[in-house]
């Protein structure tokens, strides 16, 4: 029998003095700190409830935009990144500290390192959290996706993250178990990488406290980002949720893990394959064609040791699918893991050029992360939820049946769901390509592909207000379990101290009992990846080749796009037109990575729910635009875009405009020396031009106006390098 496989701390001793020469067993007490677990309990059910609210509220906008009320707060393109760092950072982050703290300390027989450290670490995050809620809606935004925080906050972040490391790395430091099972290897390796990925990304120069440029620009923006994004969703999503796993389900089924070799090759392969393969969202861009290359080989592999991941799961159960039947517990744990198999299939499927051709842009992707989200995140935390408050609480789970409820109606949720973002995605695929006999677009008009998919967005919203349900269901049958029990915030509990000399371990062994060995081994793994990758990204010029043609926005421009950026245009809209027929037809020539230079950062989206507009520049006139976004209907009936009221009397920020333009210059931008003294008087002379034409259609329009600045932005599109003209959307 494996170490990891002992079903109690009598067989661990039993192994551990068989294996360990000069053992002496001795028992001694421990007090474990219940109170952060329960605090980060808590938080996971508040702000996962308005995570999913706020999800909901948004999926009943996409077909019904005059819910925001005309508020500039509470647009799609505002709270749509609310939604996602609401449930990725306040939900699932509170979910992965809650069980890691629960799980550390008794796998290690050890309390906390530090109890200050564990508050601060709580309080810190949740100030992390309200910070997001606060500055999103408001439109302060990198605009990046899963890292729209500006530099503050991100800075917060990071102090955080290093006083959970700590806190977590000095508890491992003087445990008393010498070793460190599986689901430790798992939160090391997160600790590690998201560290990586955060700082890395996050290197941006400030141009106000809540302002700042992106270091990177373009093709290179596009790569770290989606190398962090990618890897956000493997090393935050992902491998503490393995940890999770490894640690709950054996002790909810009450027995052993399948396999600890199998565990072993899990890990390794699964954090060294998943850092390579960030590329594979970029597919047929202008990334270079041998990075897009290796991110398709590595996610292919990756099939590979998720579903060994899942396997191993899984097969603990053996013999207890009677079990399974009968407690509400294994049947989250379950369906949670089999849903981790489902999304670990199908990434890589997505990351095949062919099938990437086809769905990327579309509602597949939606529905690919929500079997994510929904299943593997929410129903594994639903699950441990369910086993942990009722021993927090000395009490039995108040109710088996409300369980049951919450975890088919929020079955059903999903179910609604993703399968109704399926069939909109199948939709979408088949009408942007479709040809007619003679050569030309069936459907012209991106919006007829929207019209046509609109009940699929009503089913998603019913699919959504389901698994809300569940939730608040769960709320209430977690709720009435803490009332009739009682929390012990320090649980003393007697605990074998095994000591001795384990210097005659090797292999893998000897990494497993030594925290500080092993996880600079996991961070040399996770790192060749990304180095491999960026090295000649950043230092071959050949692979981003410059056009002569390519300026750098001017002054009315570059607000103008920080207008796009704030309103979250990219979060509907793509700036990437790929070398297919379908679009260059539709949208015009295909991108080129000369011409995101001056990009910082770059606005490529992931997802068309409105149409490309890379070459949006000259498509249209000046007054169409200032219609559009006044009323959208007026211009294109039955659009789902809402309407943008306050930039018609919102007056352009001009005071940090030279600050805007010292910060770019000092990124490579090729603006003249003192340009930032003229930058006021040349930002008036183009808006005056603007204002000037529309009044020839007979709108008068103030030149100090927010949508004079994005009308020149938009106007600014593509025009660099246009050839010829694409169909009217």
């Amino acid at each position: 029998m494996d170490l990891m496989n002992a079903n109690s701390d009598d067989d661990l001793l039993k192994k551990r003095k068989e294996e360990v020469s000069g053992t002496s067993l001795k028992i001694g007490q421990v007090k474990y700190d219940n109170q952060i677990v329960r605090n980060f309990a808590l938080a996971v059910l508040i702000w996962g409830a308005v995570g999913m609210l706020v999800g909901l509220i948004i999926g009943i906008q996409m077909y019904f935009p005059r819910l925001n009320l005309g508020l500039q707060y509470i647009t799609f393109g505002r709270i749509r990144p609310l939604h996602t760092n609401a449930v990725i950072f306040a939900f699932v982050g509170n979910a992965i500290f809650m069980g890691l703290y629960y799980s550390l300390q008794r796998l290690c027989k050890a309390r906390l390192y530090s109890d200050l450290l564990s508050k601060i670490h709580f309080w810190g995050w949740q100030l992390v959290i309200l910070s997001a809620a606060i500055t999103l809606p408001l439109g302060l935004t990198t605009s990046k996706e899963y890292a729209e925080l500006e530099w503050p906050i991100d800075i917060l972040i990071t102090i955080v993250w290093v006083i959970f490391g700590i806190n977590m790395l000095g508890t491992l430091i003087k445990r008393r178990e010498k070793h460190m099972y599986v689901a430790i290897w798992f939160y090391i390796a997160t600790w590690v990488t998201v560290a990586v990925l955060h700082i890395v990304n996050s290197f941006e120069i400030p141009v106000s406290i809540f302002k700042s440029y992106s270091l990177y620009a373009g093709v290179q923006d596009a790569l770290v980002q989606w190398w962090y994004g990618h890897n956000a969703v493997a090393f935050f999503l992902t491998t503490p949720y393995l940890g999770l796993m490894y640690y709950f389900l054996p002790k909810a089924a009450n027995r052993p893990i399948y396999s600890y070799r199998l565990s072993i090759i899990h890990f390794w392969s699964l954090i060294f394959l998943y850092i390579w393969a960030g590329p594979h969202h970029l597919l047929y861009t202008a990334l270079p064609d041998w990075a897009q290359s290796l991110g398709t080989v590595f996610s292919i592999m990756l099939i590979a040791p998720s579903w060994g991941g899942m396997i191993n799961g899984l097969l603990t159960l053996r013999g207890a699918w009677d079990k399974v039947r009968e407690e509400p517990v294994l049947k989250f744990l379950v369906v949670a893991v089999t849903a981790y198999g489902m999304a670990t299939f199908e990434g890589p499927m997505l990351s095949l050029k062919s099938v990437n051709a086809m769905l990327h842009y579309t509602d597949w992707i939606i529905g690919h992360v929500h079997v994510g989200a929904l299943g593997w995140n929410g129903f594994l935390t639903f699950g441990i939820l369910y086993w942990l408050i009722p021993r927090l609480y000395h009490t039995e789970l108040f109710s088996k049946k409300l369980a049951n409820f919450h975890f088919w109606i929020g079955s059903l949720g999903i179910i609604f769901y993703v399968l109704s973002m399926y069939w909109a995605a199948i939709t979408q695929a088949l009408m942007w390509k479709q040809f007619t006999s003679l050569g030309v677009l069936q459907y012209p008009n991106f919006l007829e592909t929207t019209l046509q998919i609109i009940p699929m967005y009503v089913f998603r919203s019913i699919g959504g207000a389901l698994f809300l349900i569940g939730f608040i269901v769960m709320i209430v049958n977690l709720t009435k379990t803490m009332k009739q029990g009682s929390f012990l915030k320090d649980e003393t509990v007697e605990v074998p101290l095994l000591l001795g000399n384990i210097d005659k371990e090797k292999g893998h062994r000897w990494l497993e009992s030594r925290p500080v060995q092993f996880t600079v081994v996991a961070a040399i793994a996770i790192l060749i990846g990304g180095v491999i990758e960026f090295l000649p990204t950043f230092l071959i010029k050949s692979n981003i080749p410059t056009i002569a043609s390519v300026h750098p926005y001017t002054p009315l421009e570059l607000l103008g796009r920080d207008i796009y950026q704030r309103e979250g245009c990219v979060n509907c809209h793509s700036q990437m037109i790929r070398p297919f027929r379908s679009e260059t037809e539709r949208y015009g020539e295909y991108s080129k990575a000369g011409e995101f230079i001056y990009d910082h950062p770059f606005l490529w989206g992931s997802k068309r729910t409105g149409p490309d507009l890379q070459r949006e520049g000259g498509k249209y006139s000046n007054v169409w635009h200032y219609y559009h976004m006044q009323n959208p209907n007026s211009m294109s009936p039955g659009s789902i875009m809402p309407s943008y009221p306050w930039l018609y009397t919102q007056k352009i920020d001009l005071e940090s405009l030279p600050s805007q333009i010292n910060a770019l210059r000092a990124l490579g931008v090729p603006y003249e020396k003192n340009f930032e003294n003229n930058s006021t008087a040349d930002l008036l002379s183009q808006s005056d031009l603007i204002t000037k034409d529309l009044l020839k259609s007979g709108v008068p329009a103030e030149a100090d106006k927010e949508i004079i600045a994005l009308i020149a932005y938009l106007q600014r599109l593509g025009i660099d390098i246009k050839v010829g003209r694409a169909v009217q959307q």
